[in-house]
């Protein structure tokens, strides 16, 4: 077992050596339909075509994505980079490819001109349908909590949809530049899934990256929604950093975390106490762990699969809380609460969970958000978080419940 060290806040990011004016926002304007697109806080991707795709088959993802770098080295491939999508559960096609052509620039954030607004979304009649229904989410939200007094298991995260159609043709660019532009401190990313399918959104929660030898997560857990009223937003906010059930969700989250980092660290850091992360739509209390890898041969994509699904996502424990998800979500999550990502040859990478997302199909578009449910939850409240999660995706395409 590492030695856990406790930090009153996490390390400061670096900051960047002098970027180009523009040269984040020119991948983000260049991105199209078909393309690979991601935004980290590190960087700023964009891929073209494919080279390799990674298998699917029963042998463990990681080695697979292995495989596919090492196949596309020994074809002449000077510095290959896998990108894509993993799905939620686990014996699902991944959507996960080496592309032919990859363009990489510094992060969003670092870019003067990412302040400059976004088109506003064209008019569009849409048809909005809630799968389930609010009022049929709430009573799953108390029937979980029911088994759980009854101590069947002490979480399970429960998520809806929002099924959009629209009357024109969708434009999925227009809607990238209005997630990345909203918030381009997050992950902003647009990735195809299948003939005609594209996920996208703008998650704010980092599961695992790896630099060098060094780890980094960020573990959201607890989480309110903002206010555009100053005041509110601020006492929100406080409220949010002092609710017990909160802090309890989100240490569950963060125990979960440090326990599966610690067999690949020689030493972690965890923070004591919880900060506050916001974005566009709501506050999250956010930790950042991390570790010093033990084994170089470990990739970024290893790790994450170890954590892969937090507590923040499923439950706990694991097993149970999958089952309860089957029985209670009418719709199959696909790649909603799964991860997207990049990662190299040498194992160094950031996946980030998939959430603040859509997936897009024709004119149809799929939202999805989920609340994590504990037993001192209430439905009603539940329900209302979802609908504050959805908003992050009904701005960037002009739609409202």
């Amino acid at each position: 077992m590492p030695t856990v060290h406790h930090v009153a806040t996490p390390p400061a990011p670096a900051d960047p050596v002098h970027p180009s004016v523009g040269a984040a926002t020119t991948l983000l304007d260049a991105y199209r339909g078909g393309a690979r697109f991601l935004a980290t806080p590190t960087r700023t991707l964009l891929a073209q075509g494919i080279r390799q795709e990674v298998a699917h088959s029963a042998e463990p993802l990681p080695h697979r994505v292995a495989q596919a770098l090492a196949e596309a080295r020994r074809a002449g491939h000077p510095y290959p980079v896998v990108i894509g999508a993993i799905p939620f559960a686990p014996d699902a096609r991944a959507a996960l490819v080496v592309p032919e052509s990859l363009r990489s620039g510094p992060p969003l954030a670092s870019d003067p001109l990412i302040a400059l607004p976004a088109a506003g979304p064209a008019p569009t009649d849409w048809a909005i349908a809630s799968v389930p229904e609010p009022d049929v989410y709430a009573k799953g939200v108390a029937s979980a909590v029911d088994r759980m007094w009854q101590g069947e298991f002490s979480k399970v995260v429960l998520a809806r949809t929002l099924e959009l159609a629209s009357d024109r043709p969708l434009d999925i660019p227009a809607m990238v530049q209005r997630l990345a532009r909203r918030d381009p401190s997050g992950y902003t990313f647009a990735l195809p899934t299948g003939p005609g399918r594209n996920l996208l959104g703008a998650s704010p929660e980092l599961l695992l990256s790896r630099r060098g030898d060094r780890l980094i997560s960020n573990p959201l857990a607890g989480s309110t929604p903002r206010s555009a009223d100053l005041a509110e937003d601020v006492r929100r906010a406080a409220a949010l950093l002092h609710s017990a059930k909160d802090l309890h969700e989100h240490a569950v989250v963060v125990d979960a975390v440090h326990q599966a980092m610690a067999p690949y660290c020689t030493s972690l850091d965890v923070p004591e106490h919880p900060t506050l992360l916001r974005t566009a739509t709501m506050w999250h209390l956010s930790t950042t762990v991390t570790g010093v890898l033990a084994q170089p041969d470990v990739s970024a994509l290893e790790i994450a699969s170890s954590l892969h699904p937090t507590p923040a996502v499923c439950g706990s424990p694991t097993g149970v809380a999958r089952k309860v998800i089957e029985e209670t979500e009418p719709f199959d999550r696909g790649f909603f609460t799964g991860m997207v990502g990049w990662e190299d040859g040498s194992g160094d990478g950031e996946w980030v969970v998939t959430i603040r997302c859509a997936e897009a199909e024709d004119n149809r578009l799929r939202l999805y958000a989920g609340a994590g449910i504990v037993s001192a939850s209430e439905p009603d409240a539940e329900t209302a978080e979802t609908a504050a999660k959805f908003r992050t995706f009904l701005q960037a395409v002009g739609a409202e419940l």
